[in-house]
């Protein structure tokens, strides 16, 4: 998220495609109706009428996994009119011409056949949105699962950049965190491609983190079967059940099977093919789940021994800060102490550590940091913070001490609500200090990229991330600079480059502690400091880039979905070729999308989340007023469909998903779908292929409601290059029971 959610107050435009905040995040709702009150006006374009399309200035209803072909034929009309912001693209970004070429191939015409979008509408959209300066874009995971979601998500940028919007007040890219602290999840690297901070696995990145972690690096090698390996991606959320079930994949994972699952707080039941997740969870050696509430896949799953359910503390038992969704950090007391046999994760953890035979150097660096205060124990989590902020330097949390997050917390009434700018003693910060925070004194960066104010107020311009020359020679580095300082475009500073790009000298003591070490490694900030001295923003600043040379799709195409309603499109619009060892699963695409998946399978799948459940509904279910308000899960169905069904409202309806799977719901008539989908909300679990778990539960802890879960007959289909799964475009066939 390049901006937050008070400054969508300054947009005078706001373009909500693939998000539905007013169920999925309805404080930052709030604030896009404060915008809407000030005289914005908002579009949101969905396959669904959701409540945010309800709240909107106009609703338009595109067809699922269209959104690539919509953005161009904006971008076209964009181009054809000249509504771009010239300036901006010469001096800031790479690549546009190459996108402007590609713009062409999707004449409006063509656009709105593929989306069913209107040329009126989709003229209408772009004009509006290129003459409000500034307008914002907000999207969530409507837009990422899908096979070609990092298309999508790069082709919002794309269009925002064309605009002149990004590093804008009011403009940017602005993708919603389902609840607190999935980016914290994300900054901390709980994805198996990379070290904390998106370091990746690299000998260099494990090397920076054994320094910090006091671990020798021969060590950690030798936790892994071999150095390939440790620099290897794992599985994916979405992929692990392959290395369960799936021989041919044993061979991207060390000619071995999966064996054993450990859960932590993870609602495994939402991603697609459940059926696979339960053969998979049948089949292991040891399966655990750590959770304050029983998972649901653990009711789900057949197998009689070696299941194990620990009680996790539940938030309000614990203490700690939480990453939001502007990356802003936020520090959380503890509000009671863990009841019952529950424990705080970190205990968990430490304990697991021993049992393996490595706490010693699991909490080294813990210990060294007490050390250095003058302690013989650490303090958790203070020191863990502190552990966290002074190693992640890739995004810059070295400024984010405990105790600057709890000053923030215990005086957040000393924040602008909008701007989030401090006043009082909490001057010159802003709340949460969003990264990048480069040190003690940096205020943190509300708005990232904005290279009109000084890098000691936030200021930046683009990350110089993929050298200073782009592979056809074109300079990569930005002729404009940020205030207060002499120097335009620069690459990164490391301590190799630092008196050269700077025009300074460093004293030999100063050399000795920098050796070898850049802005984002080493342990201590000497180039971070000297970089804000000079006014400069230590990552560099370059343009930003819309070819990615080195990628399949070097810049976003228009793929239609694996299984498509629109069997014409599928030959001029392919998917990917069969991509081996995706994070460790050979992944069907072409092979996937040839067959005729429209003869037996006619209708749109769409799901989406319910504003009174969260997630899996694991948590939310189990409390009786939420249950009360969404009892039953259904099935949307558009009443003239239904009628040539033969279904009336409320009956009982097989839906069935393109892998042979089945569930039974409740048929709900709803014209917030169209006549060729359906929608079915993803918080239910208990109920399987038309039988109730229920008597599974362990006692006292069943649900108040239960039903079936959507990912029961979500079909096969991944992002090509994260993985991420295919939950948002798909087809089914709805039969009455």
């Amino acid at each position: 998220m390049t901006n937050h959610l008070g400054d969508m107050q300054f947009s005078k435009f706001i373009l909500i495609i693939g998000a539905n905040p007013a169920v999925n995040h309805p404080v930052g709702m709030v604030h896009i109706l404060r915008a809407k009150e000030a005289g914005a006006k908002i579009v949101c374009v969905d396959p669904h009428f959701s409540k945010t399309a309800a709240k909107a200035d106009e609703y338009v209803r595109i067809r699922a996994g269209t959104d690539v072909a919509f953005i161009y034929g904006m971008i076209n009309y964009i181009v054809e009119n000249k509504l771009y912001d010239e300036k901006y693209l010469k001096e800031r970004v790479y690549g546009y011409e190459e996108i402007f070429k590609e713009a062409k191939k999707y004449p409006l015409s063509e656009v709105a056949n593929i989306t069913g979008i209107s040329v009126d509408t989709i003229k209408r959209v772009a004009r509006e949105m290129a003459q409000a300066k500034p307008a914002s874009l907000i999207w969530n995971q409507g837009l990422t699962q899908h096979t070609v979601g990092t298309n999508n998500t790069r082709i919002m940028p794309i269009l925002q950049l064309i605009l002149g919007n990004i590093g804008k007040n009011g403009g940017g890219v602005n993708i919603l965190r389902g609840h607190d602290n999935v980016q914290g999840a994300s900054d901390m690297g709980n994805l198996s491609e990379t070290l904390p901070g998106y370091y990746g696995l690299g000998e260099s990145a494990w090397r920076h983190f054994c320094k910090h972690w006091r671990i020798d690096y021969d060590w950690m090698q030798k936790r892994f079967k071999s150095k390939a390996m440790m620099e290897k991606p794992g599985y994916a959320l979405s992929t692990w059940r392959f290395g369960v079930l799936d021989e041919q994949n044993f061979n991207n994972n060390a000619n071995t099977e999966l064996k054993a699952l450990v859960v932590i707080g993870n609602g495994i039941s939402t991603t697609s093919l459940l059926d696979k997740t339960k053969a998979a969870l049948d089949k292991m050696e040891l399966v655990v789940f750590i959770d304050p509430y029983v998972n649901d896949v653990a009711v789900i799953t057949d197998r009689k021994d070696n299941l194990f359910l620990l009680p996790a503390a539940s938030q309000m038992e614990t203490s700690g800060s939480v990453a939001a969704t502007n990356r802003a950090y936020q520090w959380r007391y503890q509000v009671i102490k863990p009841m019952f046999e529950c424990r705080e994760d970190h205990e968990i953890l430490f304990d697991l550590a021993e049992r393996l035979g490595f706490k010693e150097e699991y909490q080294r660096s813990l210990y060294a940091i007490a050390k250095q205060d003058g302690r013989n124990e650490f303090i958790w989590p203070d020191d863990a913070t502190t552990e966290m902020a002074q190693s992640i330097r890739s995004i810059a949390l070295q400024g984010m001490s405990a105790k600057r997050l709890k000053s923030h917390c215990d005086n957040w009434h000393m924040f602008d609500k909008v701007t989030l700018k401090g006043y009082g003693p909490m001057k010159d910060q802003y709340y949460g200090l969003p990264w990048p925070c480069w040190s003690e004194k940096h205020p943190g960066t509300p708005v990232m990229y904005n290279d009109t104010i000084p890098v000691m107020q936030g200021g930046m311009g683009f990350r110089v991330n993929w050298g200073i020359k782009a592979p056809d020679g074109t300079n990569m580095l930005s002729p404009r600079k940020l205030p207060h300082s002499k120097l335009a475009g620069h690459p990164a500073i490391t301590a190799d480059n630092i008196e050269e790009v700077l025009g300074i000298k460093l004293s030999a003591k100063e050399k000795e502690a920098t050796k070898g070490t850049s802005f984002s490694t080493g342990m201590n900030n000497i180039l971070v400091e000297k970089a804000l001295e000079a006014g400069v923003c230590p990552y560099g600043n370059g343009k930003a880039r819309m070819i990615v040379w080195d990628w399949f799709d070097k810049i976003p195409h228009h793929r239609e979905p694996l299984h498509s309603i629109r069997q014409d499109l599928v030959g001029k619009y392919p998917t990917f070729p069969d991509k081996k060892d995706l994070f460790r699963a050979n992944v069907r695409f072409e092979s996937e999308q040839k067959k005729d998946w429209k003869k037996n399978y006619p209708l749109n799948l769409l799901t989406g989340r319910l504003v009174a459940h969260m997630g899996t509904g694991t948590e939310t279910r189990s409390a009786k007023y939420l249950a009360e308000l969404y009892h039953t899960m259904f099935a949307e169905i558009h009443p003239n469909t239904a009628f040539k069904l033969g279904i009336n409202d409320g009956d009982d309806v097989w839906v069935y998903g393109v892998g042979g799977t089945r569930i039974l719901v409740k048929a709900k008539h709803s014209f917030r779908v169209d006549e060729e989908s359906v929608f079915l909300p993803q918080n239910f679990s208990g109920i399987y292929s038309g039988e109730n778990l229920i008597d599974r539960y362990p006692e006292g802890t069943k649900p108040y409601a239960v039903g079936e879960a959507a990912s029961l007959v979500v079909g096969y289909g991944y992002d090509y290059n994260t993985a991420c799964p295919e939950t948002k475009a798909g087809l089914c066939r709805v039969e009455k029971a």
